[in-house]
């Protein structure tokens, strides 16, 4: 190990020599992507390959260069993504650096607070209760007990004693230690452990964003074989030129491409992550955004985040013959001038501070699994302080009704009692304790705490209540609070199977008594349940639970070790937000569903009538500015404003078949409509210029339809985006028909184009109404 000394710790010349050599505690995976990464990452993707690739032949065939306005689109949607992304990374790592951490740090003689990221190889740094130790080292000084669950899986607090290691993505449970830094950046553990987490990119997106790699995938691998035998008929059988068939195919190809969709999809995550941070919400993960939005369960801790963090004592209540004075002499002689473990010791610290004259022989520091602390003390034997069922066990039945009384009216009650012997390190509290007193603790109920719970009832968000107090006292705090179902609680510590446990999960709203690893459990009992769960804390005591909840939510005021395992993190430490940011989840999703469903029906219609004309010996009727123009005004412009739209209903359903369900009613009235129309045109000898005319007039009325279904409930907004597109649509047509190439030759095509398009809106109602039948089906079939 490199030396440092103990008392002055590492000068700033040694600083700057280990930042030079690369040593210095950055983890250079940890912010995500690098601008540069983005910018790449947008630029070089497979459908941009094949946009080149399809503009570079047509261009060699000749064709116009209206036909390669595929390329204008391509690029503005790539010059949109880099600059949105780059934006809302600028903005979050702008306010990570606001909210880091810092850690006490030993520099040329003297503590100073340091950011993590700034501390290097050898620094002597202390770590406190609820910090997250950020880099590996050695024990120097003091002990700790470290929870090392989110590396090993293990609850159990571990203790380090002076030599013993501590790895990083551990946090601290109890205690204090001086530790020097053996391994930092992306030498230390976690990072090691964040490393090989990445061999396996997509375990970590969301379903949604899952769906939208395996569409792009399946279309990816359509394009090619379809392509080729699309272009070698239309070649080979049908004697077009090279041109004309290199025309048909690109535009075929083109229409099959969801090239906007993933853009609309990163684009509208990106601004939402964006107006989170503005509102003083760091987001850690993008994919939580999506998990927001399905929300149906919110777990919520009592301490914290429906009382004010702050903890108070309010009463000391003797139980025995001893004097208050000689109770406070204990609790002064616990807590006077110790590191307090946690909320509950700072809060009896501030009330019993100062030296005490006895001779504290050993001490135990609070964990969270067994629910008390004390200290031996020559010549006064032992003193516990904990929930009253821990502290006596079997004897707790002799003062239940005395601590219910106090529970009941919203009290954390704390036992203090005496013990003869020596106490033993850890486990369970040893049998035979006497009482003394009851410690009465209270937090105020937040402020808004009603509006926003009788919010999440409104929205049909369930809210439940974990804490490690009495259920007693949870239980009148949640009434209090304004939480449904308040009065159905539990003592989680008489569920002793997992089936217990699952049914209680389900049955009730307040859970007392909740050690850490039950709260894990009873998130993972939810989840089973089918429910999509949130959980919000603030302590060590949230840290399992929240890393097993599909978003987990942290206070910044809160322990260090919660802000670092959740995914977003509450920078104001106000939970009146919650419900701005679940309705922030739900618009985005929501209109990113509606949005993508507008792009799916073009891709359903341009495979669709490229198989019809595979197997029917027919040429493809679009070319492909035909379709640019169809899709910027019935889907790109408006999925675009859609997608930023108000929208707080709960997301249901699974993303890929939600959009396809809405998308194929569209695409199958196209694909119909456009291959009757285009075969009639063949068969009566009409002009096959007449007929890409007469099916991009399909395709226009289609797309308003489908725009119209999906703009429903209409609002000023939502009519103004509508008309405005009839409007350019229309002017497409009769003003800009030339420069489009959208004109007729031969009246009796006028006749075909007429009555395609009043058949369009039948045909798209019946398609509606067909599968509207289909899903009531479905659903008897399933009950």
């Amino acid at each position: 190990m490199i030396y440092t000394d103990p008392e002055q710790g590492l000068s700033r010349e040694q600083v700057e020599q280990r930042k030079l050599r690369g040593q210095q505690n950055v983890v250079t995976a940890k912010s995500g992507l690098s601008e540069k990464a983005i910018i790449l990452r947008h630029i070089v993707t497979y459908f941009n390959l094949v946009f080149v690739v399809l503009a570079a032949v047509l261009a060699l065939s000749g064709s116009s260069i209206k036909n390669m306005t595929f390329m204008v689109v391509v690029l503005i949607n790539t010059a949109l993504g880099i600059f949105q992304q780059i934006r809302a990374k600028r903005a979050v790592d702008k306010l990570t650096l606001v909210t880091a951490h810092k850690v006490q740090t030993l520099r040329d003689g003297k503590w100073l607070p340091m950011r993590s990221d700034l501390l290097v190889l050898g620094d002597i740094v202390e770590f406190y209760p609820g910090e997250h130790i950020c880099a590996d080292g050695t024990v120097i000084g003091g002990t700790l007990y470290a929870n090392e669950s989110l590396l090993t899986g293990e609850a159990d607090a571990v203790e380090k004693a002076v030599g013993s290691q501590v790895l990083s993505g551990s946090f601290v449970m109890s205690g204090k230690a001086r530790v020097q830094l053996t391994k930092v950046g992306n030498d230390a553990f976690a990072a090691k452990l964040t490393q090989a987490a990445k061999a396996n990119p997509h375990a970590a997106k969301s379903e949604m964003m899952r769906s939208l790699d395996k569409l792009i995938q399946i279309v990816g691998i359509i394009l090619i074989p379809v392509g080729a035998v699309l272009f070698y008929q239309e070649f080979q059988i049908l004697s077009q030129s090279f041109r004309d068939s290199v025309e048909g195919t690109v535009a075929a190809l083109v229409g099959m491409i969801p090239e906007g969709l993933y853009l609309l999809t990163s684009v509208a995550m990106a601004a939402s992550a964006l107006k989170l941070t503005q509102d003083k919400v760091l987001v850690q993960d993008m994919n939580c955004i999506e998990s927001l939005a399905r929300v149906d369960v919110l777990c919520v801790d009592k301490t914290g985040t429906i009382t004010e963090p702050v903890m108070e004592v309010g009463e000391v209540i003797p139980l025995g013959d001893q004097s208050p004075e000689y109770i406070e002499s204990v609790l002064t002689a616990l807590y006077g001038s110790r590191q307090p473990d946690n909320d509950t010791a700072k809060a009896l610290q501030e009330l019993f501070s100062g030296e005490s004259p006895w001779e504290c022989t050993k001490y135990i520091p609070f964990q969270s699994k067994y629910k008390w602390s004390g200290g031996t003390f020559r010549g006064q034997g032992s003193f516990l302080v904990g929930a009253p069922e821990n502290v006596l066990r079997l004897g707790y039945s002799s003062i239940r009704n005395n601590v219910e009384e106090w529970s009941s009216k919203g009290y954390r009650v704390l036992l203090v009692a005496w013990y003869e012997g020596e106490l033993s390190d850890g486990g369970e509290a040893p049998a035979g304790a006497t009482p003394m007193a009851l410690v009465l603790l209270r937090n105020r109920i937040r402020e808004k705490a009603h509006d926003t719970f009788r919010y999440f009832g409104e929205q049909g968000v369930t809210v439940k209540v974990i804490s490690g107090d009495s259920p007693v006292t949870a239980s009148e705090v949640a009434r209090q609070a304004g939480i449904p179902g308040a009065e159905r609680y539990v003592d989680t510590g008489t569920l002793t199977t997992d089936q217990e446990i699952y049914d209680a999960a389900e049955n009730y709203t307040v859970f007392g008594r909740v050690t850490p690893q039950m709260k894990k459990k009873l998130i993972l009992s939810m989840k089973k349940q089918g429910h999509t769960v949130a959980m919000t804390g603030d302590g060590v005591n949230d840290v399992l639970a929240m890393k097993e909840a599909d978003c987990g939510v942290a206070m910044a005021s809160g322990a260090q070790a919660a802000s670092q395992v959740a995914q977003l993190v509450l920078t104001e430490s106000d939970f009146a937000a919650m419900p701005a940011i679940v309705g922030e989840g739900r618009r985005v999703i929501n209109n990113i569903q509606r949005a993508a469903s507008l792009f799916l029906v073009k891709n359903i219609m341009s495979l669709g009538v490229a198989l019809i004309c595979i197997f029917t010996a027919m040429p493809y009727p679009f070319q492909s500015f035909n379709l640019t123009l169809i899709a910027a005004l019935t889907i790109g412009v408006p999925g675009f404003f859609l997608a930023m739209e108000p929208n707080y209903e709960r997301v249901r359903g699974r993303f890929l078949p939600t959009v396809l369900r809405q998308a194929l009613p569209g695409g199958l009235t196209n694909v119909i409509v456009v291959v009757l129309a285009h075969l009639t045109m063949i068969a009566f000898g009409l002009p096959l210029t007449d007929s890409a005319t007469v099916c991009t007039a399909v395709l226009a009325v289609v797309g308003m339809l489908v725009l119209y279904k999906v703009s429903v409930p209409f609002d000023n907004f939502r009519k103004i985006i509508w008309g405005a597109m009839a409007v350019a649509l229309l002017g497409s047509f009769l003003l800009l028909g030339s420069f489009f190439e959208l004109t007729i030759t031969d009246s009796r095509s006028l006749l075909v184009m007429a009555s395609a398009l009043v058949a369009a809106p039948t045909v798209f109602f019946v398609m509606g109404r067909l599968f509207a039948l289909t899903d009531k089906l479905i659903a008897k079939l399933k009950k």
